[in-house]
């Protein structure tokens, strides 16, 4: 991720085990109805299993290689949804706020984790009056009150196996004076206060259900919703701190050490299911939401090479390589331990495993790959602006690339949005091939440039939101706005394969094996959760609003 301001596996278990584990899953309990409003729960566990990087094709690929495979039996037992999209932008931010909201980034007011916004102060304002707004409104890693250790600077003992023992509030693992402000307040903004809409977890909540999460940020406590304690255990172990045991980095540049890293997060979920908190130290009864997101797919489609193999897809984009292959071996094995204790514990006739994607990552075929370093765009742009308007502040206030060009810029007028969206498509960009090749492309590298009340339109928000970019550019299929060579795909654009994600839903609430073909999004995640625990879906304020509905599950 590009940003400028300004300027070891689970063991598997036995394949007849595992037959009769998910298979009895899938067989036990009645069909929830389409759209079930405050009807008869059919389940009284739902599991949200998100791996971010799963598009549908590789869990088909992984299922035809491997028949027998606990994914495999996941989606022989449930209803397998092969057109699942997420959210535009395609980031892991909208795209779990997608799945426990029932929301889009217009409605959720959330369009990544690195963003701007016109109306807030910057961190550490203490006297709010006369203060100039517009700031970075950052929730990533950068928040924590130690982004180099695991545990965020909790500074738990016997680290790293000793993060089990992470607080289940991550909010106090945040230094606010890294929080934007609020002017009105003049106090910090927490992400659970920047969301505009309630979460899945509120509504349990309110109905007396236990509640349970494990993500890669502290920052993730945006999934608490606005009243701040929608999630009784949060699990956030930092994945961006330094892998202890490992001479990468942090936990995303190693694979091994990213399947090290989820491990945590597996056994939180395996603690959970057996009635405890993430820790194991206090009996508090299975969850009846909980879950946890997979990174090891995601640095398996990122990394060109770890532990000695090669990272990505072969040639063609079909077919993955052998990082990644053993990548998805690891999650299979994982979800054949956690289906096994749900056996084990005789939660299987009452429990529903829901699995996804936050998003996807393009390009899949290597030689589509081209690199762009966006500095110099931006730097290009902020000079011609500067040669017709001497003395003026740099056009770009904030800028935050993927394989997605996001812009916010100090100059909210037409003519400004006008200006930098011809610059941008008159602009050649100088880019590399995966192997080095220079290749230059017109237009930025972009296919397409919304500016200004365009940029609203595209998100479909109103223009003058404060939130969203002022300008945003579709790219050309394979190119990753990145400087270094640390990374041969990446997310958050519309890409198709950046938007296209597995999702199954299996177990209670769904009585047999159906393919549904249909266009469906992750949005629907949310509504179909509460659904499937007898509660109202018409309960989340986005859902209302967007009229989401939950998937259909017969």
């Amino acid at each position: 991720m590009s940003r400028i301001f300004p300027r070891s596996a689970a063991a598997v278990t036995s394949g007849l085990l595992a037959a009769a584990v998910i298979g009895g899953v899938a067989a036990a309990g009645p069909a929830a109805a389409t759209d079930n409003r405050h009807g008869r729960a059919s389940a009284r566990h739902v599991l949200l299993l998100s791996v971010d990087g799963l598009h549908q094709s590789d869990l088909e690929w992984y299922v035809a290689q491997y028949p027998d495979s606990a994914l495999a039996r996941l989606v022989h037992g449930g209803t397998e949804f092969t057109r699942a999209v997420t959210p535009v932008p395609s980031d892991s931010f909208p795209g779990l706020i997608a799945q426990v909201t029932g929301g889009n980034p217009a409605t959720t007011g959330i369009y990544y984790d690195d963003t701007y916004n016109s109306q807030l102060l910057p961190a550490g304002t203490t006297s709010c009056a006369g203060v100039k707004a517009g700031t970075e409104v950052n929730y990533t890693e950068g928040l924590d009150r130690d982004p180099t250790s695991i545990d965020a600077g909790a500074q738990l003992p016997g680290l790293p196996g000793g993060i089990l023992a992470l607080t289940a509030a991550p909010q106090t693992l945040i230094n606010p004076a890294l929080l934007p402000v609020d002017p009105t307040t003049c106090t910090p903004v927490y992400p659970h206060s920047y969301l505009k809409v309630n979460t899945v977890f509120e509504v349990a909540r309110a109905a007396g259900l236990r509640t349970a999460w494990s993500d890669k940020h502290p920052a993730y406590e945006i999934v608490n919703g606005p009243s701040g304690t929608g999630v009784q255990d949060l699990f956030t172990p930092e994945i961006n701190s330094t892998a202890i045991g490992f001479a990468s980095g942090d936990w995303t540049k190693d694979n091994a050490a990213t399947v090290q890293y989820d491990s945590y997060k597996l056994q939180a979920v395996l603690n959970e299911i057996d009635g405890y908190d993430h820790s194991r130290t206090t009996k508090v009864g299975t969850p009846a939401i909980f879950g946890m997101n997979f990174q090891t797919v995601s640095t398996a489609e990122k990394l060109p090479r770890s532990d000695g193999l090669t990272g990505g897809y072969l040639p063609g984009g079909a077919t993955p390589g052998p990082l990644l292959a053993r990548a998805l071996g690891y999650v299979d094995a994982s979800v054949a331990t956690i289906v096994e204790e749900i056996h084990r514990r005789g939660l299987t006739g009452s429990t529903t495993v829901i699995l996804s994607a936050k998003h996807g990552q393009s390009p899949t075929d290597p030689a589509d790959l081209t690199r762009i370093a966006d500095g110099p765009i931006i730097d290009g742009l902020n000079a011609a602006w500067a040669a017709g308007h001497p003395g003026a502040a740099p056009l770009v206030a904030f800028a935050v690339d993927d394989d997605v060009l996001q812009f916010w810029l100090s100059d909210t007028s037409a003519a400004a949005a006008a200006f930098a969206r011809t610059f941008l498509l008159t602009h050649p960009a100088a880019g590399k091939a995966i192997d080095g090749t220079p290749r230059t492309l017109a237009a930025s590298g972009l296919t397409a440039v919304y500016a200004g009340d365009g940029a609203a339109a595209f998100f479909g928000t109103r223009p003058g939101d404060p939130r969203h970019p002022d300008v945003v550019g579709v790219v050309t299929h394979g190119v990753v706005f990145t400087g270094g060579t640390g990374k041969i795909a990446e997310h958050g654009g519309s890409d198709p394969q950046d938007r296209d994600v597995a999702l199954v839903v299996s177990g209670a609430g769904v009585a047999h094996h159906e393919v549904d073909g249909h266009r469906v999004e992750t949005t629907q995640i949310a509504p179909t959760i509460l659904a499937l625990l007898g509660l109202d879906p018409d309960a989340l304020r986005a859902v209302r609003i967007e009229h989401t509905r939950a998937l259909p599950l017969r």
